[in-house]
């Protein structure tokens, strides 16, 4: 399911008159805060994986 343009500006409408202009902002900044906090996330994960992975080579060696 594809959302059109006219959708999407539909659900931004609705937003807007449910939760008010000024809460718009508040939600933007809180996805792109949690959106950080996930990439830095993944990164120490891989950055961890990658260490392990390093340990169990260097044991079996």
């Amino acid at each position: 399911m594809v959302i059109g343009h006219t959708e999407l500006l539909i659900i931004v409408l609705v937003i807007l008159v449910l939760f008010g202009a000024s809460a718009i902002p508040k939600f933007a900044r809180s996805l792109g805060q949690a959106k950080k906090e996930f990439t830095r996330a993944m990164k120490e994960g891989e950055a961890e994986e990658k260490k392990a992975l390093e340990n169990t080579d260097e044991t079996k060696t």
